[in-house]
């Protein structure tokens, strides 16, 4: 891989701590659109304040899972997409998409969207916006226990948008970046398949329980980076206000990790700025192309395992393919799949 034009070697970058506002309890989606507007307007004075603080080489920032609406509790799919979901081209990307551009950033995120090429459904997806507003990135989370995602769709999906579409990497002058999102982190094939395609800073979106002891997903995000060799920046919520949760369930240890899985920066709980740090392009490539045992992706052999994927069958895909589905369809799959599983002797 040759390094990328006009790309910049070294910038900061920030893992924007925020509390998350969620929307279960408004009426309609007319009183959705407010919260997110109040939202989004918080989200500027609080971009604006970082950046001036950080330095104005602050080029990257990520922002939690969900951060415009928190997440359906119960609700059915068509009353979730109707009330809170976004639109891929709708006023709320707009929105942001003028808070990058002001400040010359790429802002990364995480939203509930909906998708005219699958009416009925939507997609918790993850996004890059450029400084010049313009949308380079949208990754579907693709593990999901309560809501739909491309597998379940897949021959569509595939068809709609192909292989590169499901593993998007954005090749731009910070670097190639790709989403990793919330729980997704715990699954290695998701990252692998994304630094395949030349991923070097995984932009992750979380909301997750934060602890002072490690966490499943804080060794996950360690493990990521030095198995990838790459960045992670991972942003976790605040708080998850107006839920039936207690606030502060979902709330600190946003951190950015390099590539040696060195942690640089993490904040604790409460809304901050604090996981700020240097992302370094230059040392994370000579790296990379360093020969020694040190360089694990240069020694993948993804030929010794491709044959065992390729013919084991664990969640099945196109679940909800031309079919409407309640709640009840996710965990009733999981469920299936288990005994399917036990019956084979492999759990």
């Amino acid at each position: 891989m040759t390094d990328i034009p006009n790309s910049i070697a070294s910038y900061r970058a920030l893992a924007l701590q925020v509390s998350c506002h969620a929307v279960n309890q408004a009426s309609d989606r007319h009183a959705v659109q407010e919260i997110i507007h109040h939202t989004i307007n918080r989200l500027a004075q609080q971009i604006a304040a970082s950046i001036a603080f950080i330095g104005f080489d602050c080029r990257l920032i990520v922002l939690p899972e969900y951060f415009l609406t928190g997440f359906p509790m119960g609700e059915p799919l068509a009353v979730w997409g109707e009330k809170a979901c976004i639109e891929m081209h709708g006023a709320e990307y707009e929105a942001l998409s003028k808070i990058a551009q002001k400040h010359q950033i790429f802002l990364a995120g995480n939203a509930y969207e909906l998708d005219p090429n699958f009416p009925g459904l939507y997609f918790q997806t993850c996004f890059v916006i450029d400084p010049s507003g313009a949308i380079v990135l949208r990754y579907r989370r693709l593990n999901s226990l309560f809501a739909p995602t491309p597998h379940d769709v897949w021959d569509k999906y595939l068809d709609c948008y192909g292989l590169e579409g499901v593993f998007p990497v954005a090749k731009t002058a910070i670097g190639n970046l790709a989403a990793v999102a919330s729980e997704e982190i715990l699954y290695p094939e998701v990252a692998r398949c994304l630094t395949m395609r030349g991923a070097e800073i995984f932009l992750h979106s979380t909301s997750e329980v934060y602890n002072k002891n490690l966490t499943p997903k804080d060794a996950a995000k360690i493990s990521r980076a030095v198995e990838n060799m790459a960045y992670v920046v991972s942003a976790n919520t605040a708080g998850l206000a107006n839920s039936p949760i207690p606030i502060a369930s979902v709330d600190g240890g946003s951190k950015i990790v390099d590539y040696r899985g060195i942690v640089l920066a993490e904040t604790g709980a409460g809304e901050s700025m604090a996981a700020f740090a240097e992302i370094d392009l230059t040392a994370l490539r000579r790296d990379r192309r360093r020969p020694g045992l040190n360089n694990l992706l240069s020694r993948q052999r993804f030929e010794l395992y491709a044959q065992s994927y390729s013919q084991s069958q664990f969640y099945p895909a196109n679940t909800m393919l031309n079919q409407e589905c309640d709640r009840q369809h996710f965990i009733q799959t999981q469920q299936q799949t288990i005994e399917r599983l036990s019956q084979l002797g492999i759990i």
